[in-house]
Parts: C-alpha cells; sequence; structure tokens
C-alpha cells in the first residue's frame, strides 16, 4: 500500500473549491470535495492509475480527472504520494505558481 499524503497546498485548493461552490449550494459544495477528496483512494493499490500531466511530460507526475477538475499528484517513491493541487480543468496548469518549479 502507498501512503497517500495531501500537500497544504492542495487542501487549500479544496477549502476554495467548497468556498466557492458554497456561494451557489452547500450541498453540493460537500458532494464535490468529498469526491474528489475521496477519489484518491485508488492510488494507494494503483499509485500510476492517472495519466502523465501532458504539459509536463514527467513518469512521475500525473493526475486523475474528476469532472472540472484535475487531481495533480506526484510519485514519491514506492511507499508515497503527495498530491500536489486540485486544479480547475478551464484554466492553464501553466498559471499554477506550485508546479513551475517542476
Amino acid at each position: 500500500m502507498v501512503e497517500v499524503n495531501w500537500t497544504e497546498e492542495a487542501l487549500e485548493d479544496l477549502h476554495k473549491i467548497g468556498d466557492y461552490i458554497e456561494t451557489e449550494s452547500s450541498k453540493f459544495a460537500i458532494l464535490t470535495i468529498e469526491t474528489l477528496f475521496y477519489s484518491t483512494e485508488i492510488l494507494e493499490s494503483s499509485p500510476q492509475a492517472g495519466r502523465v500531466v501532458p504539459e509536463f511530460q514527467k513518469n512521475w507526475l500525473r493526475e486523475l480527472i474528476r469532472g472540472n477538475y484535475r487531481i495533480v499528484y506526484r510519485i514519491v517513491g514506492k511507499k508515497r504520494i503527495d498530491i500536489l493541487t486540485v486544479h480547475h480543468s478551464k484554466r492553464l496548469l501553466s498559471n499554477n505558481p506550485f508546479l513551475q518549479d517542476l
């Protein structure tokens, strides 16, 4: 089993997404955040389940697509994955400051 570690930046992304959606529907905000958060459980047993992020073309940088969101993660090693960011698919990933140094 692989440990899935959510970075502070990724958790902050979830909070911002929830806050934004909550202005229209708190029920849908909760559903969206739970879906995004728990969809990473597959990585515990299948770390390469996501596709390689096309903008970076690095085998260790992958993403899960869930609805309108890209959950970008880094395979740190055989025992750990870091969730780096949750990014809306309409925005350019290259504009994400957290990923610019990769």
